[in-house]
Order: structure tokens, then C-alpha cells, then sequence
């Protein structure tokens, strides 16, 4: 078999890849990207992920305002959701950045952009199964690996052979859910869980701990908790499932929870616990590519991988897993590759946000994060029912809380639970990275009223 050879060869068109591969280009360097569907270009995010959940959010938030539309003095009568027509929205948008991610790809590389699943053959050298039936052949100097995720099954006995929904399927449900169990109470069970709550079904969550979103302090945890239990969810923690069953059309699930066990019945089953790295189909052993135990790739902080000139971009390298992590990491590639520049993953404060509403958005360190890193710190919180805008939007659920090192005044981490919160961490994100005193925020002159004053008020506890 004939092989093709390139300067750069990038597997996988997520966010980090599908922008990379342009400027390569732009850069004078034959360039290939593969990526295994038509219905994947763009990656992850805009297909599968964030751009499609966020416009089912929206849907959610809507059904919500209009159902309490009294409390601005707006009467109406009880909003009907069209589950099917908000999944055709929702394919709308997708289909639209799909196609802008599609023209931008093939004016790039025009033919080099090639629709096949690859695997290595040896260290420098992918075999693609193009999608038509034929075999290619391709090496390159350099490899740049973008695979991404795909939902984690867990091991639970009958989960398999019952049937289940996963973030993917459970976004082309037609028809709504009478009863809703949601495994697991991470970002992507809870959105799930308040989403489909507020188009009306009735909605469990299961978790693995004794609290959800274990990442967080527990004060912003149970905060976020006692809204959605508010909202008529019902969690079930400490909780670990023994078997999974059928009966007749419902799903049967056996519960440990603590000391004493139950059997929960229901419509549908989300499982929602995590995700799982894309390597398994790639053969990195013929790459001589080093995994982890959970199989991510293992990289250094210039997302080198074991093997020189192969590098691992995105999720797949067992990183933060965003879409704007990803992008930084195509911004560390370029800078050192392209741009003559030394740039690292070291340093980078990375911001997250829960999309339930209100909005869970926080960086830096928490309280118990600092506090194991030996800071002597000082902490502010404030309710956001403190926040005038809050009061004017009837957003007056959440809680405000930073993180300040008592010893140079810097901030070291805050988490924002209100309304608009994956807007306001940025300005907090952006003075954390510029190492300035918590003082800048606290005596900033900001816009009254926004949400983002609530940072003059929070600081201000200090």
C-alpha cells in the first residue's frame, strides 16, 4: 500500500485540532486532519456537548420563567413543552456550526480533510478505514492527537443488557420521560437532572458520595442541592447501585444507600458518571504512545507526548476536559511551534461553570483546595439576594464566596452560585492571573446594576 506523507497530521477535529490545523497550513506545513464522521466536524463540543446542551438549557429556562411569569406581574397559562420541537432546535443550531466548522476545514485543507477512523501502524505512521470502505496509508513528522471522550459506562450488573441513556442519546428523546434517574451528580447529571425537571418530569439523582459536585466546598454544594431539591428533585447520596433490571417498560434499579438498601423504579435512566479518553481504537502500543491507568495520554506540560513530535491536545490528555482548555492547549502548540514562543501549561488558572440555573462558575482554589495547600486565608461570602441586579431580575437564589491569601491580599480562588456567574468569573479569572490584590475589585467602579457589582459587595466582606 502506497503512503502518503505529510509535514503534520492531526487525528481528530475537536476544538484544539479543527483550529490548529489552519494555521499549520498558514504556516507553509502540509497538513492532514482526520476525523471519523461528517457528523463529528467541529469535535465534541459543538455536536455532542456544550453548543447542543446549552441550547436544550435555554429551552428549560424558558418553560421555567413562563411557569412562574406571575411573579413579574405576566399572567399566562401553563407552558406546554414540545420536547420534539426543542430537540429540532436544538439540531438546528448544531447543524449550522457544523457546517461553518465544515467550510472553514475544507477551505483550509480542501482534499487533506479526510473522513475515516485511524489507528496507529507504527510510531510516526496512522492507517485510516476511510468511511467508504478503503484503506490509506499516512505518516508525518509530526502527529498532534485530538480524539476527545465518549460517556463512561460503569460496571453495574444488568446495566448492559437493560438499556440506558447517555448525554448523547438522552439529547434525541422525542417524547418526555415520566420518571427521570439520573446516575451520577457531577456537571453533566445535574444539568441533565434540572433540565428535564423543568420540562416535567419527575427526577432522581443518584450519587456516588455524600455530596454532589465533589469538587466544590460543601457550602456551595449543599447551596446548589437545596435550589434543585426546591425545584422538586430528589437526590439519593451515599449511594452505590447493585443491579439494574427491567420491568416491563421501567427500569428497575437496587440501591445501597448507607446501611439500608432500595429498589427505585422509573421511566428512563441517564447515567452520567464521568468520561472515558478515546485511545482504545487508536493502537498507541505500535506509537509507543504512554497511557495512564484510566487510558488518557500521558503528556508534559508543552502536551508532549512519550514520543517525540507526537503531541495530545484536549480531553484526550487528561486535563481539565473544556473546550477552552482545549483551545489553549492549540494556543501552547502554536506559540512553541509556529510562533517561536515557550509556552506551558504551568500557571493557567482554568475556569469552570455548572450550566444549571442560576449558574455554578468558579476558579482557583476553594476553601478546602487552600486550606490543604497551607494558605493562610481569609474568606468572603455573600448571599446574592444581596446583589441589587439579582433583586431586579427575581434571580435571588446563590451564593457568592472568594477565597484571599491573609498574607499579600491576593485572590486565590472564588466561586460564584448566581445569575450570569460564567460571565463574572472571567473579570475575577483575569485578576488572579494578573497576581493583583482582592482591592481591585472591591474599589473597582462597576456598572450599576449588573451582577458583576456583586463583586464590589463580596470583597467588601473582607
Amino acid at each position: 500500500m502506497n503512503t502518503e506523507y505529510y509535514d503534520d497530521l492531526i487525528i481528530g477535529g475537536g476544538k484544539a485540532g479543527k483550529t490548529l490545523a489552519p494555521a499549520l497550513v498558514a504556516a507553509g506545513r502540509k497538513t492532514a486532519l482526520v476525523e471519523r464522521s461528517l457528523n463529528m466536524i467541529g469535535g465534541g463540543c459543538i455536536n455532542i456537548a456544550c453548543i447542543p446542551t446549552k441550547t436544550m438549557v435555554v429551552s428549560a429556562e424558558v418553560a421555567h420563567t413562563v411557569r412562574h411569569s406571575a411573579t413579574y406581574g405576566v399572567n399566562t397559562s401553563i407552558p406546554t413543552v414540545d420536547l420534539g420541537a426543542v430537540i429540532q432546535r436544538k439540531r438546528s443550531v448544531v447543524k449550522a456550526a457544523r457546517a461553518m466548522n465544515l467550510h472553514t476545514l475544507e477551505t483550509a485543507l480542501d482534499h487533506d480533510l479526510i473522513i475515516g477512523t485511524a489507528r496507529f501502524v507504527a510510531p510516526k505512521t496512522i492507517e485510516v478505514a476511510m468511511v467508504e470502505g478503503s484503506t490509506r496509508h499516512l505518516t508525518a513528522e509530526r502527529l498532534f492527537i485530538n480524539t476527545g471522550t465518549r460517556p463512561l459506562i460503569p460496571s453495574v450488573p444488568g446495566l448492559k443488557e437493560t438499556g440506558f441513556l447517555t448525554s448523547e442519546s438522552i439529547m434525541e428523546l422525542e417524547q418526555l420521560p415520566e420518571h427521570l434517574i439520573v446516575l451520577g451528580s457531577g456537571y453533566i447529571g445535574l444539568e441533565f437532572a434540572q433540565m428535564f425537571r423543568r420540562f416535567g418530569s419527575r427526577v432522581t439523582v443518584i450519587g456516588q458520595r455524600g455530596q454532589i459536585l465533589s469538587p466544590q466546598d460543601p457550602d456551595i454544594a449543599l447551596a446548589a442541592q437545596a435550589l434543585l431539591e426546591r425545584e422538586g428533585i430528589d437526590f439519593l447520596l451515599n449511594a452505590k447501585v447493585l443491579w439494574v433490571d427491567r420491568a416491563g417498560h421501567d427500569t428497575l434499579l437496587q440501591i445501597q444507600v448507607l446501611d439500608r438498601t432500595i429498589t427505585l423504579q422509573g421511566s428512563h435512566l441517564l447515567v452520567a458518571v464521568g468520561r472515558a479518553p478515546t485511545t482504545d481504537t487508536l493502537n498507541l502500543a505500535a506509537a509507543g504512545v504512554a497511557m495512564g491507568e484510566s487510558g488518557f495520554i500521558q503528556v508534559n506540560d508543552r502536551l508532549e507526548t512519550s514520543v517525540p513530535g507526537i503531541w495530545a491536545l484536549g480531553d484526550i490528555n487528561g486535563g481539565p476536559q473544556y473546550t477552552h482548555v482545549a483551545l489553549d492547549d492549540y494556543r501552547i502548540i502554536k506559540a512553541n511551534l509556529i510562533d517561536g514562543d515557550n509556552r506551558s501549561t504551568s500557571d493557567r488558572p482554568i475556569p469552570s461553570c455548572l450550566f444549571i440555573d442560576p449558574e455554578l462558575a468558579q476558579v482557583g482554589l476553594t476553601e478546602t483546595a487552600a486550606q490543604q495547600q497551607g494558605y493562610d486565608i481569609r474568606v468572603a461570602k455573600l448571599d446574592a439576594s444581596a446583589v441589587p441586579r439579582a433583586r431586579t431580575l427575581g434571580q435571588t437564589d446563590g451564593l457568592l464566596k472568594a477565597i484571599v491569601d491573609a498574607k499579600t491580599d491576593r485572590l486565590l480562588g472564588c466561586s460564584l452560585f448566581c445569575h450570569a456567574a460564567g460571565e463574572m468569573i472571567s473579570t475575577v479569572q483575569m485578576v488572579i492571573q494578573a497576581q493583583l490584590p482582592y482591592t481591585v475589585l472591591r474599589d473597582g467602579v462597576l456598572t450599576h446594576p449588573t451582577m458583576t457589582e456583586g463583586l464590589n459587595l463580596l470583597f467588601s466582606k473582607l
